[in-house]
């Protein structure tokens, strides 16, 4: 682990930046651009990021990773820059919104200026959650959202709006190229097993064969979309042409209840569970489904990962992760 520093680039390749590189999402395109054979500096506070994550790439040359908050200015010879950087689950987010809403909007404000002084193009992960708990089915980038300022979710939800907020006035005012992408429910292997997002919750208890717990009735609808395809999308996002500046919902458009993706997670898992209803959180979304047409005819993107494939594969992470957390355990008792 280094100080932010330059890291040096064969013509061939791009010096890429991406904050909250260590956490589920970031690790994923880590790898990605990698392979590619891109330079990699890879910032995150590790809050929710996790070192094992990334702990494969360490040994890659074109790889640095930098100990960071990025709510304090960041310094870096880079070409591109990813901001992923921001807890995306209820939990994590909630346990210290002030620090999230900062992460959120002095983030954006410290990449984008970054970005500005070097003349590069910034991508910025936003989420559905501005949205909010929608009037509008499925949800087009053109929808406002029906989002609460002052809920439980609002540090997350209305720290993303300001975020696009401030990209679209830096692209307007600095003409800083800009790309933001929606994101929709995404699952996958590195998930953390207490984000309390429904799929690594089932997933969890389902392995453990302990009661999975639903909020509300189960009829609310999520669309999922596995990683992989989710990290796709963000590449065509940000190789796309720089006259495309608004913002891209990327999301799998198939649409599941809970309770489905419940019943589907028991059955994959041969689990003994039962399912437990518990009351709805506060402005837990109803529904939720994107509108990815824009997707498709600007970046020629749709998921093709099926959830019960993309499911298998996460149940075979998690299975492994927490037969080794069963076996670190037993050897310190």
């Amino acid at each position: 682990m280094s100080n932010l520093h330059s890291v040096s680039v064969t013509p061939a390749s791009q010096r890429v930046l991406i904050t909250g590189g260590a956490g589920f999402l970031g690790s994923h395109l880590c790898e990605r651009l990698l392979a590619q054979g891109h330079e990699v500096l890879c910032v995150d506070n590790f809050v929710t990021g996790r070192l094992s994550n990334i702990q494969h790439l360490a040994s890659n040359p074109k790889f640095r990773l930098v100990r960071q908050d990025i709510v304090l200015p960041v310094v870096a010879e880079v070409d591109a820059i990813y901001n992923l950087a921001c807890p995306a689950s209820p939990p994590h987010y909630q346990a210290d919104p002030i620090q999230t809403m900062k992460t959120n909007v002095l983030g954006a404000l410290n990449l984008l200026e970054l970005a500005r002084q070097r003349g590069i193009r910034i991508f910025q992960a936003s989420t559905s959650e501005v949205y909010g708990d929608p009037h509008v089915h499925p949800q087009p980038e053109s929808y406002w959202g029906n989002v609460n300022p002052f809920g439980p979710r609002s540090c997350y939800d209305e720290g993303k709006r300001c975020a696009e907020t401030l990209f679209f006035d830096f692209h307007k005012q600095h003409d800083v190229e800009i790309k933001i992408a929606r994101i929709f429910n995404t699952y996958g292997p590195r998930m953390r097993p207490d984000d309390g997002r429904v799929v690594s919750n089932f997933i969890v208890q389902a392995l453990q064969n302990e009661d999975i717990t639903i909020y509300g009735n189960g009829s609310q609808t999520r669309s999922f979309c596995f990683v992989d395809d989710l990290i796709d999308g963000f590449l065509k996002l940000m190789a796309s042409d720089r006259s495309l500046t608004s913002p891209v919902n990327l999301g799998n458009p198939v649409e599941f209840t809970v309770r489905e993706l419940a019943e589907q997670v028991i059955d994959l898992t041969g689990s003994r569970s039962k399912l437990v209803l518990r009351p709805l959180p506060i402005d837990d979304p109803q529904q939720r489904r994107p509108d990815i047409s824009l997707a498709t005819r600007e970046l020629g993107w749709t998921p093709k990962v099926a959830l019960t494939d993309g499911l298998k594969q996460t149940i075979q992470y998690f299975d492994g992760l927490l037969t080794q957390e069963a076996r670190e355990l037993a050897e310190t008792a």
